[in-house]
């Protein structure tokens, strides 16, 4: 700033100095106003709508609880069936056969007139299983899903060949005995009688299922 030579600049300098400040005054009463009529429009829009609630957040993601996994009930019942009908090796069936002209089995209540008619072919052969070879396990589990599935199927007579034990050591029948117990022991079957000669004889049972579902 240049020195001050008279009384003159001095009174010029307090006048622009007074000129500054009234225009710093007024810029800052200008801010205020604006302010306060910002202020009263939000109070004005706020008494018009009412309280307001702020919208949900579009970043988040609401998730539903994951389901349990299903259970496997027909696995389950097919494993209850299984156990229900699972055959032993320790059941005695000597008591439960008879033994007149031919071996034979039937259900308490079933007439013998069954069984004569069972000899007498009156049903066809509807299904064959043969269980040469097989080791006793696998006899077994080979008769039983036999037998459940042609019941299944609504067959009524089978032919089940165990064999006369020609083969087997000592000449003995080994399933022989096992396959009536196995059968007498599944509740799908009614009746069984030796085969003739021609069909097995010895060797061999024809089986008539029960046509009730289980």
């Amino acid at each position: 700033m240049s020195k001050l030579k008279s009384f003159d600049d001095l009174k010029q300098v307090q006048k622009q100095l007074a000129s500054q400040r009234a225009q710093a005054e007024a810029r800052a009463q200008a801010q205020r106003e604006q302010q306060a009529r910002l202020q009263a429009e939000q109070n004005l829009f706020t008494q018009a709508v009412g309280k307001v609630q702020p919208l949900p957040n579009k970043q988040t993601l609401s998730l539903t609880p994951k389901p349990p996994p299903p259970l496997p009930l027909q696995q389950l019942r097919d494993d209850a069936e299984v156990m229900r009908e699972s055959i032993s090796d320790d059941f005695d069936v000597s008591s439960l056969l008879d033994t007149d002209d031919a071996l034979s089995f039937r259900r308490p209540g079933i007439s013998v007139e069954v069984t004569r008619r069972l000899r007498r072919r009156e049903w066809a052969i509807q299904g064959q299983l043969d269980l040469h070879g097989l080791r006793t396990e696998e006899a077994r589990e080979a008769l039983g899903q036999f037998i459940r599935e042609s019941h299944k199927k609504g067959l009524r007579c089978l032919r089940v060949i165990h064999g006369k034990g020609h083969g087997s050591p000592g000449k003995s029948p080994v399933l022989k005995g096992r396959v009536q117990s196995w059968l007498v022991q599944k509740v799908q079957v009614l009746a069984f009688v030796q085969a003739k000669p021609a069909e097995g004889g010895g060797g061999a049972l024809l089986v008539l299922l029960t046509t009730s579902p289980l």
